[in-house]
């Protein structure tokens, strides 16, 4: 048998998932390639600088012992970089090192415009909250990393919001896309990133703004005739923080303005970090131009959190505010509100409130009343799981059988609409559902919901299978 780039990255694969944890292995390991074998020097491509920078930082021992048992001990390491059109169509470049040794991979050049000498440059407009001389970030020093607890569901973007905290501008993660459902998080990881860069780089101007106020402040601009005022004075930013991005939809001047600002910033060696309800590849009506900048850095996903982060979360919450609450009530209250950690903080702080004004004990009972009572108040936000419980309960058969590969008719009809009810009662990516139901893609999501608007228009009895759901789901 003869050995080749794959199967010799295949042997070293299997060797490093022994050694690491599962969702580490996932998220740093499955999406490397293998693309050449020369020699004692196996060539791999990986998705990004960050990504180089990452392994190198974090992995290289492990890579080495792996590589060394297979390719002898002047094994070396290739890294082919992908570079997604960042900067035009150039070829992607490649820096060649021994596994054995850090080393880091030298930015390309660019054409930088002369950065402003003045960062003490009154606000050329009035923004709410922030003094006519001095810059202030308008951060919650209340969201930090210390009380934002790591997890499977949030454990990429919140290493990747350390990393740029630890050297903003400096790494690949320009622009770092948050995305994720409603109150999992997002806002938190931003400010958190902003205060911890505040701490480390206190001579740094940070900035945290919502998409909506950014728009408000943009209309003003135009009102009043200042709008290169406007364009200045956020190019003074040395890192900028947009929440809910998705507000630019339609807004066509306003995304003209930001793709201005984000260009300066980003050719400058600024940071710029933005939230999104989901991710560049589901947002409409936002130019192709702005999208494809937001694919330039990283866009990590803010998952539902699994029971174990749930616990953690509440255990924490409680520990902040100076309370006790028994096992089997955290227990309990982490198993039935899984949606979002919003809910979960919330149905504590309700808890708490109800036995504060009632001078009532906290029992499992009390518990179950207001936990009843906070599910039903929100039970139009429901999650992946219980939408294929529901459709898999409708079809009478297991999730299970739902997830498999089967392609029986009945089955995958029943896939595309757990895909399609996900997509239109969910905030989840097309790609989270599709990993989510039987470990499918991106587009095989798109092409069910699809298949699902088809067959509403043209099939009686598929029309019935939508109508019966969707009572179930509202």
């Amino acid at each position: 048998m003869s050995v080749t780039a794959e199967s010799v990255w295949n042997n070293c694969l299997s060797f490093i998932k022994d050694n690491i944890q599962p969702q580490a292995f996932k998220t740093w390991f499955e999406p490397i390639k293998p693309i050449k074998l020369s020699a004692n020097s196996l060539s791999v491509q990986v998705p990004s600088k960050f990504f180089y920078e990452w392994l190198e930082e974090h992995y290289v021992k492990l890579l080495k012992v792996s590589l060394t048992k297979e390719l002898g001990e002047n094994a070396k390491l290739v890294y082919i970089i992908k570079m997604e059109n960042t900067y035009g169509n150039r070829e992607p470049f490649t820096e060649r090192i021994p596994s054995s040794n850090r080393s880091t991979v030298s930015a390309q050049e660019l054409d930088v415009p002369i950065k402003s000498k003045n960062p003490e440059l009154r606000n050329p407009f009035v923004i709410p909250g922030i003094r006519n001389i001095k810059i202030e970030s308008q951060l919650n020093p209340n969201y930090n990393f210390d009380n934002f607890l790591e997890g499977d569901s949030n454990r990429l973007a919140r290493s990747a919001g350390m990393a740029v905290a630890n050297k903003p501008g400096g790494t690949s993660f320009n622009p770092l896309l948050i995305f994720g459902g409603v109150g999992l998080g997002k806002t938190h990881l931003a400010h958190a990133i902003g205060v911890e860069i505040k701490d480390k780089y206190p001579e740094r101007t940070v900035l945290y703004i919502s998409a909506e106020k950014f728009t408000q402040q943009y209309i003003e601009s135009v009102k009043k005739n200042t709008r290169n005022d406007f364009i200045h004075f956020y190019q003074l930013i040395d890192i900028l923080i947009i929440d809910d991005v998705q507000f630019l939809s339609g807004k066509s001047g306003t995304q003209d303005v930001f793709f201005h600002i984000f260009n300066h910033l980003h050719q400058n060696g600024k940071q710029v970090i933005l939230t999104s309800d989901k991710a560049p590849v589901d947002m409409q009506d936002i130019e192709q131009r702005l999208l494809s900048r937001f694919k330039w850095g990283l866009s990590a996903e803010l998952q539902t959190p699994d029971y174990e982060t749930r616990v953690s979360i509440l255990k924490n919450k409680l520990y902040r505010d100076g309370v006790e609450m028994p096992e089997d009530i955290i227990d309990y209250v982490a198993k039935n509100i899984k949606s979002n950690i919003r809910e979960l903080e919330g149905a504590v702080i309700s808890l708490i409130a109800q036995s504060s004004f009632n001078k009532k004990e906290i029992t499992i009972e009390l518990a179950q009343q207001v936990v009843e009572k906070f599910v039903k108040n929100t039970k139009r936000e429901v999650s992946i799981d219980y939408i294929q419980k529901v459709v898999s309960d409708y079809f009478e058969m297991d999730v299970s059988t739902l997830q498999s590969k089967t392609r029986k008719r009945h089955i995958v009809q029943a896939r595309q609409l757990a895909m399609f009810f996900a997509k239109r009662f969910t905030k989840a990516s097309l790609a989270s559902i599709g990993s989510q139901i039987g470990k499918r893609d991106h587009a095989t999501v798109l092409h069910a919901c699809k298949t699902v608007d088809n067959l509403a228009e043209t099939d009686k009895q598929f029309r019935k299978y939508i109508e019966d759901l969707t009572k179930k789901f509202s």
